[in-house]
């Protein structure tokens, strides 16, 4: 399960999806969510859903990598379709039974909607360098700067929280393997049971953790970093043909599923 986890991986490619400038991808990445949640019936659903699959298809992303991620929120899934099945009112699919054909639907949809939900974000970091998305986001949020909010410094910290979460996965996964050859057991037991049994790997990781955070800082150190005052970048940021044409493109998406919503389609 833990090997599943793909969040804040990066796969390099040469598609037009990997080369938009990262602050494309970000504003779309917003106006898809937004769209995301203008849908209403099956139409929409399905029109967004082929806008996504088309994305996937641009950036040679492959489906599994997609279907993979979306393993450790399966439970999540799952329960916000048992919840809408049996908390929507309508008509009973049997008289006398809690389950309507609304609430199938409607879990349907909201199945649907989270999958692809997690689809766009996992495409924005599996197309976008942990660095590139730093840059946009940094770029995008400059006017906070004068609110005196330190903006450098936060875009460093997710770009880092995002690098080292594949790293922690790993690592997580090495210390379980280590304590299973050693006659640990995380499957059976009461839930308190496995709770306790979890602390075996609790400890190490968070030591593993904190030694990797010391050793970063001793390089960010030894770098001379000191944060975003005076510093300059090897790549910077420009806007082309394929940004406009994208953010153009996402304004349009957006404007057509907001008129569908109107309309009721």
């Amino acid at each position: 399960m833990l090997k599943d986890i793909t969040l804040g991986q990066y796969f390099p490619g040469e598609t037009v999806v990997h080369k938009l400038d990262p602050r494309t991808k970000l504003i779309l990445v917003v106006v898809y969510i937004i769209s995301l949640f203008q849908a209403t019936n099956w139409i929409s659903y399905a029109f967004i859903t082929l806008l996504t699959a088309l994305c996937l298809k641009l950036s040679h992303i492959r489906a599994r990598n997609i279907f993979k991620g979306l393993k450790p929120m399966l439970f999540i899934i799952l329960l916000t379709a048992v919840l809408n099945i049996f908390y929507t009112t309508g008509t009973p699919i049997i008289p006398g039974w809690p389950i309507t054909w609304e609430g199938i639907a409607r879990a349907i949809q909201m199945m649907l909607r989270i999958c692809l939900l997690i689809t766009g974000t996992f495409l924005l970091t599996y197309t976008t360098s942990p660095i590139s998305l730093t840059d946009g986001l940094e770029k995008l949020m400059n006017p906070l700067k004068k609110l005196r909010l330190p903006v450098h410094e936060m875009t460093i910290m997710l770009s880092m929280a995002l690098r080292f979460i594949p790293t922690l996965v790993e690592e997580t996964d090495k210390i379980m393997s280590a304590q299973k050859a050693r006659g640990a057991d995380f499957e059976t037991g009461s839930l308190v049971d496995r709770a306790k049994a979890m602390l075996p790997i609790l400890v190490p990781l968070f030591v593993s953790a904190f030694r990797r955070a010391d050793e970063l800082a001793v390089a960010m150190e030894s770098r001379c970093y000191h944060g975003g005052e005076g510093r300059t970048r090897m790549k910077k940021l420009k806007f082309a043909a394929r940004d406009i044409f994208a953010l153009i493109l996402g304004a349009a998406v957006l404007a057509l599923m907001m008129f569908m919503k109107k309309l009721g389609i």
